[in-house]
């Protein structure tokens, strides 16, 4: 018995490192049980939300006064996002997807209209999809192979690969200039996977035409109410404080030390300076903290940071496993520079880029390109107006390797609906672009510095997972024999594909292992949860049943 008038907590004392999406769903999860947990969540930026963040603009120059940068939309699919952001009021938006990659008539292909590539690789575009059903069936074994062997095991056309397969996985994907070495598991969820896919197979186009798409709320605003509400249940942030050293982890708890942090320092490198390749990354501002002590860690940091941290007290499976995740640097610089945009892809509809129509659908797909018509059979205005874009560095020789872009004013609605229903379309001239380099050891190949300076907005970097094979052979099938031992659990996108959806998923199952209930929402969110939950934890679900910790 505890002395007289001494108050002994009995709950769990968790801590969680890193306040993105996965940390966030973790500490909304457990923060339902208050009587049960005492959650700290330490965070070295001075924001939470990891990389979905959003970026100020000049309304009266863009026609919005915000936009979001490192994460901007998704799938209707992801049903956890979207229950998150319409607990606080926050609503995506429905977006139909128009993509334009390549330039010029013979490397150009949209799913928006006929194109002469498209047209092309009719056969290759049709094999593809009984592929996607092969890899599906035999998906422990040939779902590792690499895309590149892939494509040539089946004899796919070297162009069908490099300049429509390669491109669209690593934009929607984020799987950057790997994109060759994903493993092919990847492709087939992309396309086949009710819980993961962003669109369904076309056998005439590969991506359909026009397909739903949403865009998200402002990611800042959203971060910062969900942060509000889970500190007036008690939650402790620690915004700008980085954990350094892991100093044990046993039956007793975890002792951890922490130093405060200023992710502002070396600002001047985040500018843009396109004959400087460096990415600055803050620095500490204080000393060590003392040595602090908890009972549970969620690690939902990237896994190389996890490795860091954990230092010496990385277990040999723990660096087999989290060694596995292979991550690159790439740099986004936002712009209004559309003469450089005009230069490098194909924004606007030529008559040249457009192929012969072969049935009714592809006239009226035709049609609305050119905005013959009011709306199409969705209701959608007509016009090209596309937000998705790649280039490759066809003239480097280097066709699998690609630099990606967006139209910010086509994708995000809040550029169509805070300018004013009464006011024109905002002018292409100031139009807000985003363009993206893959991976700092390539930057000999970039076409970043024949963007104008005095048209950027911003610039950042990002360290980005790239979904290699191995990845499929080491992380993911290893997550189940990291978590929970020595009292550490991982959440994170990188635990399975680089989603907001699963960083989300992966958050609350850490909290469920940890003694948490699984808040039942919706029955196709449900199964994206139980089928996470039996591969990166090994633990089977059943609604109202549950194994703890």
């Amino acid at each position: 018995m505890a002395p007289h008038g001494q108050n002994v907590d009995k709950r769990k004392n968790i801590v969680i490192v890193g306040a993105g999406a996965a940390g966030m769903s973790c500490a909304a999860t457990l923060a339902n049980h208050p009587d049960n947990f005492k959650v700290t969540v330490i965070e070295r930026m001075p924001y939470c939300g990891g990389q979905a963040t959003s970026i100020s603009l000049d309304k009266k120059k863009y026609g919005t006064s915000w936009m979001n940068d490192g994460v901007q939309g998704g799938s209707p699919a992801f049903k956890h996002t979207g229950h998150f952001m319409e607990k606080y009021g926050h609503l995506w938006q429905e977006v139909r997807l128009q993509v334009g990659f390549g330039k010029g008539e013979d490397n150009f292909w949209t799913n928006v209209f006929p194109t002469h590539l498209v047209e092309k690789h009719q056969k290759d575009i049709r094999k593809f999809g009984k592929v996607l059903k092969l890899i599906k069936y035999l998906m422990p074994v040939l779902g590792l192979v690499p895309i590149k062997y892939m494509l040539k095991l089946f004899l796919f056309n070297k162009d069908f690969g490099d300049k429509m397969v390669i491109p669209l996985i690593a934009l929607f994907l984020g799987t950057g200039n790997q994109t060759p070495n994903v493993a092919c598991a990847i492709l087939e969820r992309l396309f086949d996977d009710p819980n993961m896919r962003l669109w369904n197979y076309d056998e005439g186009m590969l991506l359909p035409n026009l397909p739903e798409m949403v865009t998200f709320p402002k990611l800042r605003d959203f971060y910062q109410d969900w942060q509000g509400d889970l500190e007036s249940k008690g939650v402790k942030f620690r915004l700008n404080t980085d954990v350094t050293k892991i100093i044990s982890r046993d039956s007793k708890g975890v002792v951890l030390q922490t130093r405060p942090f200023d992710a502002t320092l070396n600002e001047q490198g985040r500018k843009f300076a396109p004959q400087v390749i460096h990415d600055p990354r803050g620095g500490w501002t204080g000393p060590p903290s003392d040595p602090e002590s908890y009972d549970e860690l969620v690690m939902c940091v990237l896994a190389d940071a996890a490795l860091k941290i954990l230092g010496g007290t990385a277990s040999l499976r723990e660096r087999f496993v989290l060694g596995g995740a292979a991550f690159f640097d790439d740099i986004t610089i936002t712009h209004s520079d559309n003469v450089y945009f005009d230069k490098i892809y194909e924004p606007h509809f030529e008559a040249s880029l457009a192929a012969q129509p072969r049935s009714k659908a592809e006239e009226e797909h035709l049609a609305f390109a050119k905005g013959e018509v009011a709306t199409n059979a969705s209701g959608e205005p007509s016009g090209y107006r596309p937000m998705y874009f790649t280039h490759s560095y066809n003239e480097a020789g280097e066709p699998q390797k690609i630099e990606m872009s967006f139209d910010v004013t086509n994708y995000q609605h809040q550029f169509r609906m805070d300018h004013g229903a009464d006011v024109p379309p905002i002018p292409y001239e100031r139009h807000v672009f985003q363009s993206i380099f893959l991976d700092k050891r390539n930057a000999d190949l970039w076409t970043m510095p024949e963007i104008d300076p005095s048209k950027v907005i911003e610039s950042k970097w990002w360290h980005q997972l790239g979904h290699r094979w191995q990845h499929y052979l080491r992380v993911v099938p290893g997550m189940m024999w990291l978590n929970g031992k020595r009292r550490t659990w991982f959440a994170g996108s990188w635990t399975l594909v680089n989603m907001h959806e699963i960083a989300c998923v992966s958050g609350i199952a850490a909290a469920y292992r940890l003694g948490a209930d699984y808040e039942v929402f919706d029955d196709y969110a449900e199964d994206l949860f139980k089928k996470y939950l039996l591969l990166s934890h090994g633990v089977r679900y059943k609604r109202g049943k549950r194994k703890q910790t």
